[in-house]
């Protein structure tokens, strides 16, 4: 039996602060055992995933009773930071497979914008006191943008590559959310505008990160042909790989591991980079996307801000990347946004995005600072 995801359940992204992660959990719930055609006592598994760090309102197991399920075989929380809905897939893709469970639901919700707090503050950790984050802490790096700014100017070191690539990611990304209805962002963007966007962190621009929002996807797995949605997406490979990075002098501490998780992906599949019809990418920053596709192998060795600039993402484009918006124009919800963009293009229901004859799909995750790679064939059945 292989494993599909046969339902999807999505609430509308907010920019305003609203419900709790809880409420919204079990809206996006609600659709998605509506979308498969079951009902919630049909589900017998329940994987959840959070956000990070660590809140009062943090989605946990306890999501499992005020959501209405019973009779569960399998529950579980989950947490590799933006690598957590890919290993949450893969977890309910063993457990359907081997008979521990016959249907399972994966959720994930977030509810990051809070009244009277700046929409950053709720991922703008510091660390910890010792150690290089310590270090990171009593030198003003907090939170994620300025790391990721180290990041991007280690990347265009090595890579040659440019604040034009980084334009070049943002506007492509803003041209697919102009044509997605559950974008935040949807206000045309050129490279002026782009310039306009004030600097957070050198290299990084406003519109070179991620817009936090508020709101859930759920999205439900089984091997049981007479269970779900018309539409079968057939978890045909995964991978994953974990470097466990030791940040000390003498040691590249950013890239790597990304190559292997999707060859190994891949390999599960049946498949080469050129069956690829989408990919959908995790991009918290533009410049995430840009190593993630030179990381995965998926430019033909051409550098990935020329592969970007030359218009290869775009629509028409030979490799359709992140056609929702992704999370710098779409909506940030951790690796769900990925996710949920994949399916909406393999069933076909992208409308003015939509990728003519869309059947495969690769959807990447990373967590921490590229410090967890997850990978995720899907490929559409009738």
């Amino acid at each position: 039996m292989t494993a599909s995801i046969v339902g999807f359940g999505m609430t509308p992204m907010s920019l305003t602060p609203g419900d709790s992660p809880l409420e919204l959990a079990c809206r996006a719930s609600r659709d998605a055992v509506r979308d498969a055609g079951i009902a919630l006592s049909d589900v017998d598994g329940l994987l959840v995933g959070s956000s990070q760090g660590i809140r009062p309102d943090r989605l946990g197991v306890g999501f499992a009773s005020a959501g209405g399920f019973s009779d569960l075989r399998l529950l579980e929380h989950v947490e590799i930071k933006g690598a957590t809905t890919i290993a949450m897939i893969q977890r309910a893709q063993f457990a359907v497979e081997s008979g521990a469970a016959r249907v399972v639901m994966c959720v994930f919700a977030d509810a990051p914008l809070v009244a009277g707090k700046a929409a950053g503050s709720t991922y703008a950790q510091s660390g910890g006191q010792s150690g290089s984050r310590g270090l990171e802490r009593a030198s003003g790096v907090l939170g994620s943008v300025p790391t990721y700014a180290l990041l991007a100017q280690r990347w265009m070191h090595v890579s040659n590559g440019s604040p034009e690539d980084l334009c070049a990611v943002a506007t492509t990304t803003r041209a697919w959310a102009l044509e997605n209805p559950d974008a935040v962002v949807r206000k045309p963007l050129d490279v002026q505008g782009y310039l306009d966007s004030p600097m957070i962190s050198d290299p990084l621009r406003r519109l070179d990160c991620a817009r936090p929002v508020n709101g859930a996807v759920a999205v439900i797995v089984s091997a049981d042909p007479a269970v779900g949605h018309p539409v079968r997406l057939d978890i045909r490979g995964t991978g994953r790989d974990h470097p466990v990075r030791h940040r000390r002098s003498g040691a590249e501490s950013w890239f790597g591991g990304g190559r292997r998780c999707v060859d190994d992906a891949l390999a599960g599949a049946g498949m080469s980079r050129d069956d690829l019809d989408t990919v959908q990418l995790y991009d918290p920053f533009s410049v995430v996307t840009l190593i993630l596709l030179e990381e995965y192998g998926l430019t033909g060795g051409v550098p990935a801000g020329k592969f970007v600039r030359e218009g290869h993402t775009s629509a028409g484009g030979t490799l359709p990347t992140n056609t929702g918006g992704g999370q710098l124009s779409g909506f940030y919800l951790q690796g769900m946004t990925p996710l949920a963009e994949a399916v909406v293009q393999l069933r076909g229901s992208g409308a003015g995005r939509q990728v003519p004859d869309a059947t495969t799909a690769l959807v990447g995750g990373i967590g921490g600072r590229i410090d967890h790679h997850a990978a995720l064939i899907l490929e559409r059945v009738a």
